[in-house]
């Protein structure tokens, strides 16, 4: 102080009794204070250098790795009226146990009977096809008959054709002969009857003669004549009986070729019938099958999707949904497209189940307290609806086992554990939008497996 006022503070009074003069003795406090400051800054810098790993998040439900081991809805083949429920919502059935009885609402299957009488419809078609094919092997030995009869006609024509211009030959030379012998006997009688008639140098009686003589040749002219037109004729309706034979045979074989082709053309139909009724015997015995619902595997009845007795269902339609036993979990994870690149099959990935409480940091996994391991076993190749892709991912045989209280359909969360980096460049790419990194050699890695995939 420098005294300059007249009025002094007593030494007597205490500085902590005055306010003012408490905050001017502050220093102490406000240097302990900025240690304090500077080493929380100083721990929170070098936790800035402590190791985090990156990891995808994303979202899912719980389901089966087997596509034939997840929930399932179970269709009637076959339209009817519901008459009885053989199981409960809830109830554990067997592969083969039967689910619903249906009963049949078509009046084409009403016939307790049915497949009886389809059986003796068969039989008589049977019946009916053997009976044809005895026509058929009768009509065609038939056939074989006419073509072996016509063969023989054919032939036996022909040489008669042969034997007739033979004989039409020998006959046209007779009268050939015999013309030539009649001219020479003509000309002989004019000779006779002109040294007669003159000279008088033969007699009468040689005159005769040579008259008979003429009228002799005469004779066996005019027969060898008749026997040249007679085997002349012969010969042309031995050509008109070659081609009658052949006629008579071709419409004889053609009219057995027309019943042939009917019976076979019968016979084909009835085969086809025979196959439609045998065919039908077995959609009926088919039918009937269908009309007990039963468990295509081992599971559980979840819901019923009709209800009640007497109601009717139509073909396809769904009954009931199942839940198979034994199922193969896995998460159905869904994850953004920027980031699918960045995943491998193995990846190994911690997940949180819904309704298992956790504690949960997801750069530090080994802190973690609730969630489980798993594996990326599937990665699609093609994005969702949303845009999104889907991992399957398996329990990690390695970790904690998976509740056995998990069920199909519960929802999940789930992080992909990738490499460790610095906190401080996690927050700098979080703050960028940027997506996380990898190795370059385990980006080629990936891409090589997916070459020889």
């Amino acid at each position: 102080m420098l005294n300059i006022s007249n009025r002094k503070i007593p030494s007597s009074w205490a500085a902590e009794e005055f306010q003012a003069l408490r905050t001017m003795n502050s220093a102490k406090n406000g240097r302990v204070l900025a240690r304090w400051l500077i080493g929380i800054m100083i721990v929170l810098f070098g936790c800035l250098f402590l190791p985090w790993q990156q990891n995808i998040s994303g979202k899912g439900k719980l389901t089966a790795l087997d596509p034939a081991q997840r929930p399932q809805q179970i269709h009637t083949a076959i339209a009817g009226r519901i008459s009885a429920w053989k199981v409960k919502e809830g109830q554990f059935v067997n592969k083969g146990d039967t689910i619903v009885s249906l009963a049949e609402i078509k009046d084409d299957y009403f016939d307790p009977e049915l497949t009886k009488r389809l059986e003796e419809q068969l039989s008589a078609k049977e019946n009916s096809i053997k009976a044809t094919e005895d026509q058929v092997r009768a009509i065609e030995k038939q056939l074989l008959a006419l073509e072996s009869g016509l063969k023989f006609s054919l032939q036996k024509s022909r040489n008669k054709v042969k034997q007739s211009r033979l004989k039409v030959f020998s006959d046209s030379t007779d009268f050939e002969n015999e013309r030539v012998q009649y001219d020479f006997s003509k000309l002989q009688y004019d000779r006779f009857k002109s040294l007669y008639e003159k000279d008088g140098l033969i007699s009468l009686t040689d005159l005769e003669r040579r008259t008979q003589k003429l009228q002799e040749t005469m004779a066996k002219k005019i027969s060898a004549r008749n026997k040249f037109f007679v085997s002349k004729n012969e010969y042309i309706n031995s050509l008109i009986e070659l081609s009658s034979v052949e006629a008579d045979y071709s419409d004889k074989i053609s009219k057995a070729n027309a019943e042939l082709g009917s019976k076979r053309s019968y016979l084909a139909e009835a085969q086809a019938e025979y196959s439609k009724l045998r065919n039908k015997i077995a959609n009926v015995e088919m039918r009937t099958r269908n009309y007990a619902l039963i468990a295509p595997q081992d599971g559980y009845i979840v819901k019923a999707l009709k209800v009640g007795i007497g109601e009717t269902v139509k073909e396809t339609d769904a009954l009931v949904t199942i839940m198979p036993d034994a199922a193969n979990l896995a998460v159905e994870l869904y994850v953004k497209a920027m980031d699918v690149p960045l995943i491998q099959k193995g990846r190994h990935v911690r997940i949180q189940f819904d309704g298992w409480p956790v504690l949960n940091f997801t750069g530090w996994p080994n802190v973690s307290v609730g969630t489980f391991g798993g594996e990326v076993a599937v990665i699609d190749f093609v994005a969702s609806a949303g845009g999104d892709y889907r991992l399957l991912v398996i329990p990690d045989k390695t970790d904690e086992k998976w509740p056995e209280q998990l069920r199909l359909g519960s929802g999940a969360n789930g992080w992909v554990m990738l490499n460790d980096v610095p906190i401080w460049f996690e927050l700098w790419r979080q703050i960028n939008g940027f997506p996380p990194t990898i190795d370059a050699g385990e980006a080629n890695q990936d891409m090589s497996r997916g070459e020889k995939k």
